[in-house]
Order: structure tokens, then C-alpha cells, then sequence
């Protein structure tokens, strides 16, 4: 029993060290596999709940062998019921906060609309220029035109005040300093 116990415990460490390694190859590769399995409605079949729970076993089954007076099927029980506490755990403490984020750096238009920007092509009274909005490090470049229909120089700082067929509407801040008193 303790072979077993230790090639659970070995085998998780070195799918960890593989996955680690080589993870975004290896889930490229054997995604085709995945998708016609469809796991979908049972989340908790995740590789890294079911690894991390064969690893837990072999870990806690080794350590009660070894290290305790107990026998080979009370070691064994306690071994998989900790396995599996550890496996719920590592649900629900990473693999699902882990699935609801969102690794896409997309936005919709309307979420420009009271972003701040800065004025790269000059905006002309009545005409179109370019502003300059930042979402964190990405920078993205928008036609824009005046709210108040005046004209804004290059370099001015303005915020997003509307979004319509697809060019944002901006306004100077110190304007909006003004209108904030």
C-alpha cells in the first residue's frame, strides 16, 4: 500500500511540475479531447481538484504509514477523506474564482463613457479628432468629437461624456471643474 500512497503522491508532484512547464502546450493540445468529453455540468471534475486530491492522498497516505500506529485500511480512510477536504477546497478556493475571471483585454463602447483621455488628433469646432482612453496598461485610440460642439487643442486632458455611432463625445476637464462648483 505504501507504493501506492507514494506513486500518488509522485505522480501528482510531477503532472505540478508538467502542467507548470509545459501547461499552455499540453492544454492546446488536448483540448479537442476535453471539449467532446463536456465536463460542463460537473465543474468539480476539474484536472487540478482530481490531481490535487490523487497528490493529497498519496502525501497523507505516506506520512500515516510511515509515521503512525495506524493500519493499512484506517491510513487509507483518513488518507481519502482528506483528499477529498482538500479537493473541495481547492475548488472553491481557486478553481472556481479562477473560472469566473475574464482573460480578455475587449471592451464594449459604452464603457469608455466617463473614462478620462487626452487629445492626439486636435478636435476642430463642429469637426472630428482623436482621443487617447487607457484601461489600465492598454491604450486604445477613438475618433471623438466635442460635446459642447467647441474646439479642444492636442494634448488637452477630457473625459467620455457620450458614445454614438461609434465615435466618443468628450469634454475638456477643466470644463467640467467649472461645472462641478
Amino acid at each position: 500500500m505504501l507504493d501506492l500512497y507514494w506513486g500518488c503522491l509522485f505522480g501528482g508532484l510531477a503532472f505540478g511540475l508538467i502542467s507548470l512547464l509545459f501547461g499552455d502546450l499540453l492544454g492546446d493540445a488536448f483540448d479537442g479531447i476535453f471539449d467532446a468529453l463536456s465536463f460542463d455540468s460537473l465543474d468539480f471534475l476539474h484536472p487540478m481538484t482530481i490531481v490535487s486530491a490523487i497528490t493529497m492522498f498519496g502525501g497523507i497516505g505516506v506520512l500515516l504509514t510511515q509515521y503512525s500506529s495506524l493500519e493499512q485500511l484506517g491510513a487509507g480512510l483518513i488518507a481519502g477523506g482528506g483528499a477529498v477536504i482538500f479537493s473541495i477546497a481547492v475548488f472553491f478556493v481557486y478553481v472556481k474564482p479562477m473560472k469566473r475571471t475574464e482573460s480578455s483585454i475587449g471592451y464594449s463602447m459604452a464603457e469608455l463613457v466617463g473614462r478620462p483621455g487626452e487629445v492626439t488628433i486636435p478636435i476642430p469646432k463642429g469637426g472630428y479628432g482623436e482621443v487617447e482612453v487607457s484601461f489600465g496598461v492598454q491604450k486604445t485610440y477613438q475618433l471623438a468629437a466635442a460635446y459642447d460642439q467647441g474646439e479642444i487643442a492636442v494634448g488637452a486632458r477630457v473625459v467620455v461624456v457620450e458614445v454614438r455611432e461609434g465615435t466618443v463625445y468628450v469634454t475638456a476637464e477643466d470644463y467640467l471643474d467649472v461645472l462641478d462648483r
